[in-house]
């Protein structure tokens, strides 16, 4: 069967949340950000530094790569404490053919070398202090609030599963919200239906 092509900016689209959601996580870095994974991989001064002097013209990509990795290996073990583990979509799984071409989308671009904030949607300054008031900006969808319920595994996000896979990743983002109290990662997720 075909594997359907999806365009590159929904792919970028995608990838910018990403990033912009793993970066968020981070909780090693000084100060800390909302402390979700015990990673420092992109500040100046922290795993920034040490992927600079490691690999001094795909550094960018290279942070950011492996804190997208740190994000999905965190889903991937809340995801596996469920009964259906790859009967979900969260933000950072999407089933083999479209985790796949993220994977591709992402190494294209770190070969081109390009900055990421010059090729991607990025919403915010990932280069700057962590504001949580900016993430909130960034990752909400205005004048709508997503509906979700908690259970034991994260947030049950409620309603259909839109089918452009770049709002999906908007409504998924968002459904981060509110931003809860703990430092556990709330994972959102659609609950993929029964054929």
């Amino acid at each position: 069967m075909p594997t359907e092509r999806i365009p590159q900016d929904t792919l970028d689209s995608i990838l910018a949340l990403q990033i912009v959601v793993a970066w968020a996580g981070e909780g090693a870095c000084d100060p800390k950000r909302l402390d979700w994974w015990r990673t420092d991989l992109i500040d100046e001064y922290g795993g920034g530094d040490l992927f600079r002097r490691l690999l001094p013209k795909t550094h960018s990509w290279a942070s950011l790569e492996t804190v997208r990795q740190a994000a999905i290996a965190l889903d991937r073990r809340k995801r596996s404490e469920m009964a259906r583990p790859d009967h979900v979509c969260t933000l950072f799984f999407w089933g083999f053919s479209v985790d796949e071409q993220l994977a591709e989308r992402l190494a294209f671009h770190k070969r081109n070398r390009e900055q990421p904030r010059d090729i991607l949607p990025i919403p915010v300054d990932i280069y700057q202090p962590f504001s949580q008031a900016e993430f909130k900006i960034a990752i909400e969808i205005p004048n709508q609030k997503v509906e979700f319920k908690l259970v034991p595994s994260g947030r049950e996000v409620l309603g259909e599963m839109l089918i452009a896979l770049d709002e999906r990743a908007k409504k998924l983002a968002s459904a981060l919200l509110p931003l809860p109290q703990t430092d556990s990662y709330p994972m959102p997720f659609y609950r993929l239906k029964e054929n």
